[in-house]
């Protein structure tokens, strides 16, 4: 019982290690879009998106736009 406790531990630690790492990357954007959008206009700010994008594809839009 115990080598199935300290593999459930193991996997468990795994799992939570995962999750931690994920949070600053996709969930916590999701959960504070204005944050970002902020943060983006500031990066973006002086560019003219014509100059630098390439022919024939689409102009960048708002990441966090719904559709």
């Amino acid at each position: 019982m115990a080598a199935a406790s300290r593999t459930a531990l193991i996997f468990g630690g795994f799992a939570a290690l995962v999750a931690a790492a994920f949070y600053p990357i996709y969930f916590r954007p999701l959960l504070q879009p204005d944050e970002y959008k902020k943060e983006q206009l500031i990066n973006r700010a002086g560019i003219i998106q014509e100059n630098i994008q390439p022919p024939g594809l689409k102009v960048w839009s708002d990441p966090f736009g719904r559709k």
